[in-house]
This record gives C-alpha cells, sequence and structure tokens, in this order.
C-alpha cells in the first residue's frame, strides 16, 4: 500500500487544498485529512499545510509498515507509539536532522489528538524534561511545564556575513532590481519569501514605507533605508516592463518577461553569485541574520528587532542574536577602559 500528497483546488472553503491519499485506489486517508482541514479552517498558510501532510505522509508509510493499514484505531495506540516512530528515524541511514525527526513527531502528535482526544499519553523516560518557563522579560509568574517528546537538537550556530564577504558579493551584481533584492535582505531583514511575494503598491516611496506581509499573512510596515529607496526608485523607472504584472520583481529578459520572479529564479540568481564571488555562504537568511547581528551591535532594542524581523515572539528573535569572540572582547575593552577600581603597580 501506498501514499502520496495530492493538490487539489477546493470549492469549499472548509477543505485543505492539499491530501493525503492511497496511490493505487486514490482514497483518503481519513484522520490525516481531517487534521489538515483543522489547520485550513484556521487558517494556516499554504506552505505550512503542505509542510504538514509530508511530514504525516512520511508518518502514515511508518504506520502502514507496521499495522498494514493507513487508517489508526484507539486501540492500536499505545504510550509507545511516537517513541518507536523515533526509533525508525533515527535507524535510517543516513539519518535524518533532530530538527526533522522533531517536527515529524510533533506533527503526528497533533494529528492523532485531534482523532483521538483521549489517546494515552506519550511518554518515555529521558524524553521528557520537567522545566520551569518564564516568559521573555520577566513579565507574568513562571509556571512548571513538561517538555513534549523530543530528542537533543544540537545548537544552530550561524556566522553573519563579514564586511568584506557582503562587499564582495554585492559588488557582483549589475541590475537595480538585484541590488535592491539583496538590499531588502541585508538592510532591512527581509525573507527571501516576503521579498518574493512584494508587490509594486507595497512600496511606498513618497512615505519611505514598504508594506510586507510575513509569515501567517501578517502585515508589516518597514522604514525603508535611503541606499534602499535609491535603488527602488531606479529600478522602478528604467529597468521595470512596462507594462508587466503586479509583483514588485519581476524577470527582466526572455518569454517571461514582466512575470513575478520565481522562487527557483531567486536561488538560481544567489548560486551564480556565490560560485562567481567566492563567497560560498551568501544565502538569502545569511543576509537575515547578518542584519540583525548588525542592529544588536548598534544598540536596537530587542523589542524594535522583535517588531523589524517579523517575530510573533521575542524569544525567537533571541537565537539570532549571538555574541561573537569578537564582541566580547570589544565590550570587555570599553568595560576596562571605564574601571575606577585602582591599577596594581608593578615594580622592578
Amino acid at each position: 500500500m501506498k501514499f502520496r500528497v495530492i493538490s487539489i483546488k477546493t470549492a469549499a472553503g472548509a477543505r485543505s487544498p492539499f491530501r493525503v491519499v492511497e496511490q493505487d485506489s486514490g482514497r483518503e486517508v481519513g484522520w490525516i485529512n481531517r487534521y489538515l482541514d483543522r489547520e485550513y479552517v484556521r487558517r494556516l498558510a499554504n506552505k505550512s499545510l503542505y509542510s504538514y501532510a509530508h511530514s504525516l505522509l512520511h508518518f502514515v508509510r511508518w504506520w502502514e509498515s507496521v499495522h498494514h493499514t493507513g487508517d489508526i484505531s484507539a486501540a492500536d495506540l499505545a504510550d509507545s507509539t511516537l517513541l518507536d516512530y523515533i526509533r525508525f528515524q533515527s535507524s535510517k541511514q543516513p539519518p535524518p536532522s533532530a530538527s526533522t525527526i522533531n517536527d515529524r513527531v510533533a506533527c503526528a502528535d497533533r494529528a492523532i489528538r485531534n482523532e483521538f482526544p483521549d489517546a494515552p499519553c506519550q511518554a518515555a523516560p529521558g524524553f521528557h524534561q520537567v522545566y520551569l518557563h518564564r516568559r521573555p522579560m520577566g513579565l507574568g509568574r513562571p509556571r512548571f511545564d513538561l517538555s513534549r517528546l523530543r530528542i537533543r537538537e544540537p545548537k544552530l550556530t550561524i556566522v553573519p556575513l563579514s564586511v568584506d564577504e557582503v562587499a564582495r558579493f554585492w559588488s557582483s551584481f549589475r541590475t537595480a532590481r538585484d541590488l535592491a533584492i539583496v538590499g531588502l535582505m541585508l538592510m532591512h531583514g527581509l525573507r527571501s519569501a516576503e521579498v518574493m511575494v512584494l508587490n509594486r503598491d507595497d512600496v511606498l516611496l513618497s512615505e519611505g514605507q514598504l508594506r510586507v506581509r510575513g509569515k501567517g499573512n501578517k502585515m508589516r510596515f518597514l522604514p525603508l533605508a535611503p541606499e534602499t529607496t535609491l535603488l527602488l526608485d531606479h529600478y522602478l523607472r528604467l529597468e521595470r516592463p512596462d507594462p508587466c504584472s503586479a509583483a514588485l520583481f519581476v524577470v527582466l529578459k526572455g518569454p517571461a518577461r514582466g512575470q513575478r520572479m520565481t522562487p527557483a529564479g531567486l536561488r538560481s540568481l544567489f548560486r551564480y553569485h556565490r560560485r562567481t564571488t567566492g563567497v560560498k555562504i551568501a544565502n538569502p537568511h545569511r543576509f537575515r541574520h547578518t542584519f540583525a547581528s548588525d542592529m544588536v551591535r548598534a544598540g536596537i532594542s530587542l523589542p524594535a528587532l522583535m517588531q523589524l524581523m517579523g517575530h510573533a515572539d521575542i524569544e525567537t528573535t533571541l537565537h539570532y542574536v549571538q555574541v561573537s569572540p569578537q564582541d566580547v572582547y570589544l565590550q570587555y575593552a570599553r568595560a576596562a577602559a571605564q574601571c575606577i577600581h585602582p591599577q596594581p603597580r608593578i615594580t622592578s
């Protein structure tokens, strides 16, 4: 029995556009699709629904290999179901990353509890921890929480681009369109997906603002840096085809001239300039992290940085704040210069 994810055009507003079905018969896997429908009604973004569908596709394939059916009954569930699923994934060669395993397990847990609210609690000694949950900035009373069933994830350390790497990568571009794209990531911290969905009407040059649609279609207004304003103005007046689609960044040449740039086109653009400049770590998210690091060094407050980055929780912003050895040295030198303690005398 094989399963796959299909995409459909929904006429009604209560069904997810992504369905998990049996490959041969086309029969839907009911418990998965009911969970996807619930998340669709909650107005989750299509990218999230697509990710959930594929996570549950992986789970149902494992479930079928053990139980020989894609359906789940309450009698088949045990308190070690998800632990067995973790063991199965860890036995693969090469094994998936820890974050991938945790995302799949969390998605399967939510979908199972949506179908069976009284399902056995997924307990595994050594995989749970009781911890004191504190709200950011010390607001509210702390409370004790039990962590989810998950494996340990290594700490992800992202090194921002250096000034030389930014200069080399920046100098390789020749069009104002490409420079504006990189500028929005480097000087405003936009995600690549946010850049791709920008429309011409989102650029308010006269007001020095940019309207950005972030994750979950959340809207935020960002101030435009003077350098970015000049690049956007030059692109709009001299390079952007007329007529063209409502998109801000469009294809400049070829049969698709005037059509919105695709994510594949953006990846190809960065891949080409990484190869020509030798800056192998220059990717869109690296520019976003460089922006956050520069803002922290400049002394911006974390709540302001959270708004600029489009984060719903300040704890997410803290992941981008990483202190380098150079930052530690500069902070120490500044503090030592203001030290008021008497200095020891060295006698010969």
